[in-house]
């Protein structure tokens, strides 16, 4: 099968396309036609072993896992003994952090992990993104505590993390404020922003409004900066690990302090999870952002794009097995 592979960390150019052998299923495992899957954070990350503590869980001098992806969506082209809740031929769509190996023709993955059936009506290229990001999101509105009508500000509501997490927010009922760029606005409003701060008119931690939750879901900002912004109990959760790892650190000082504090949750990955999503998918409560689109024989160019800080949303590939 044709899959991507990279032997060592670095750049884009790092990957590959080649033929590898196709994937064997174990008895508690399924085997995924991949049809489309995509190029996140997490897989560049990976790629480039950015921030270097990757390596102590990765593979300190190279990496242990040759074929990156989190996210699939396929077919089920084969199942392991004892497996009763799929069947061959399903549609399904789901998330895979720990083997990865969705940028490939075929993977396997756990048949009790981040899975579901694709929803009637959505194709593979809709389902895959449905996971990565939205997962993200949802943990962080979790630990947060979110409920129906608190006040929630969300920067960088056009990636992966933060187009989620608005959708997801007004499906909890909350009130939100986003903050993305003038060129974006009109499609974050489109996801259901109460309102809209445009981050190139000023600092939008000066803003005026109070609120219950701010997330930061392309870490680029701070507690420091926005502290300002939280109500006397308000809680900051941040996506990344902030400037010297301070977000992770944070929340055991801020926490016995009784006031505006950190969190620093850590996503669910179950089978629950892709249900949530497949619930809200077919209610049209959460649809994707799909930025652009690439074939697997580019997904170098994929890799470089999402590398630039500049996408919208997800960055899906396509797999043809018509060849």
């Amino acid at each position: 099968m044709k899959a991507a592979v990279r032997l060592r960390y670095g750049s884009p150019d790092v990957v590959s396309v080649t033929e590898v052998e196709k994937p064997e299923v174990k008895p508690d495992e399924l085997l995924v036609r991949v049809h489309a899957t995509t190029v996140n954070r997490t897989d560049c990350a990976l790629r480039a072993a950015k921030p270097f503590l990757w390596r102590f869980f990765a593979g300190f001098f190279r990496p242990r896992v040759r074929i990156l992806g989190t996210e699939f969506a396929g077919e089920i082209a084969a199942v392991g003994d004892g497996v009763t809740a799929f069947e061959v031929g399903e549609r399904v769509f789901g998330y895979n952090d720990t083997t990865f190996g969705a940028h490939a023709e075929y993977m396997t993955v756990p048949a009790d992990g981040t899975l579901a059936t694709v929803p009637e009506g959505l194709s593979y290229e809709e389902a895959a993104p449905s996971t990565e990001g939205s997962h993200y999101a949802l943990s962080i509105i979790t630990a947060a505590q979110v409920r129906e009508g608190h006040d929630v500000l969300v920067h960088g509501a056009t990636g992966a993390i933060g187009s989620a997490a608005v959708q997801l927010l007004k499906a909890r009922g909350a009130v939100v404020t986003a903050v993305c760029d003038t060129r974006t606005m009109e499609l974050v409003r489109g996801l259901g922003a109460d309102r809209v701060i445009d981050r190139t008119a000023g600092d939008f931690t000066r803003d005026a409004g109070k609120y219950d939750v701010v997330i930061d879901a392309v870490g680029k900002s701070t507690f420091g900066r926005c502290r300002r912004l939280l109500k006397p109990r308000g809680v900051y959760v941040a996506s990344d690990v902030g400037p010297m790892w301070q977000n992770v650190f944070l929340p055991i000082v801020t926490r016995p302090l009784g006031g505006r504090k950190v969190l620093m949750p850590f996503p669910r990955n179950d089978r629950e999870t892709a249900l949530y999503f497949r619930d809200l998918i077919e209610s049209g409560r959460f649809r994707p952002v799909v930025d652009r689109r690439y074939p697997l024989a580019d997904i170098v160019e994929a890799h470089r794009y999402v590398d630039s800080g500049q996408k919208i949303g997800n960055v899906v590939i396509t797999i043809d097995h018509s060849g």
